[in-house]
């Protein structure tokens, strides 16, 4: 093989490594950041809806509506209750969860596919 065949595929190879790289390091920490609510892509809802936690296992909380961002050890079970505030059209919701045993309360984004609405919250 010449050294110009061999220098080709090097450059070649850095050029698709540079790209992907690129598109992975789009999708990372940068894009975690959280859509504001209340816009045409992520409508709030009024009034907010209850929901319960449906299929199997740990649902995944995010900081924001991306695969790429989750919340290190938060996660909620099948049957815990969420207030969802916000759905994207792409399929999450921006939820809370009170955990009745603590008190304690986390906010995030979840996949909207398994939660199953129970009503709404607000004053009765």
């Amino acid at each position: 093989m010449s050294d110009r065949f061999i220098l080709a595929c090097i450059v070649s190879s850095a050029l698709i490594l540079g790209a992907l790289g690129a598109t992975v390091h789009a999708q990372t920490p940068s894009s975690c950041k959280e859509p504001r609510a209340g816009t045409s892509r992520v409508p709030m809802l009024s009034p907010p809806l209850a929901n319960v936690v449906t299929g199997k296992g740990r649902l995944q909380f995010y900081s924001a509506p991306n695969l790429h961002c989750p919340i290190s050890g938060v996660f909620v079970i099948p049957n815990d209750e969420l207030v969802a505030y916000a759905q994207t059209n792409d399929g999450w919701s921006s939820v809370m969860y009170l955990n009745p045993g603590t008190g304690n309360d986390v906010s995030g984004w979840v996949r909207s596919a398994r939660l199953k609405v129970t009503g709404t919250i607000g004053p009765k």
